[in-house]
């Protein structure tokens, strides 16, 4: 992975984990440690979803160009699925409170989405690579006089 790739990754699953910390707050003074311990279950299912997906797109970028759009919306579509399936499956749970982590798994997924369109906006992304090895001039094909 390129360290432009870490960088980004970084800037989108630091601000995830600090909004789990602050839920895993609220949520222990709302519904006690059951609350707390469903919202650090959320924020590492939202980590470990979203970072894998951003992994995958990455390689997909690289590999495969002409994809990459079509993989972004479909990998996209999967984890908001995949969440979904989550939730659902822990709703009945007597591990954690199903609605802290429900509330939790949303709230970080909506920051982790924000983060990582911030971090794209910021990066400076060439559109074209520039040619290192070509250093003549190229050829004016204007008249001659």
């Amino acid at each position: 992975m390129r360290s432009d790739d870490v960088r980004s990754l970084l800037q989108a699953a630091v601000p995830t984990a600090a909004a789990g910390v602050l839920a895993a707050v609220i949520s222990g003074v709302v519904a006690g440690g059951e609350g707390a311990i469903g919202a650090v279950v959320a924020t590492l299912v939202v980590i470990l979803f979203m970072g894998m997906g951003f992994v995958v797109l990455q390689r997909t970028a690289r590999s495969l160009p002409h994809l990459f759009q079509a993989m972004g919306l479909m990998l996209y579509t999967a984890q908001i699925l995949l969440l979904f399936i989550f939730v659902a499956a822990f709703k009945d749970t007597t591990l954690f409170n199903p609605k802290a982590f429900a509330i939790t798994l949303v709230a970080t997924t909506l920051v982790w989405i924000g983060a990582q369109t911030r971090a794209h906006m910021k990066a400076k992304i060439l559109y074209v690579e520039p040619d290192s090895t070509k250093t003549e001039k190229p050829e004016n094909s204007g008249p001659k006089s």
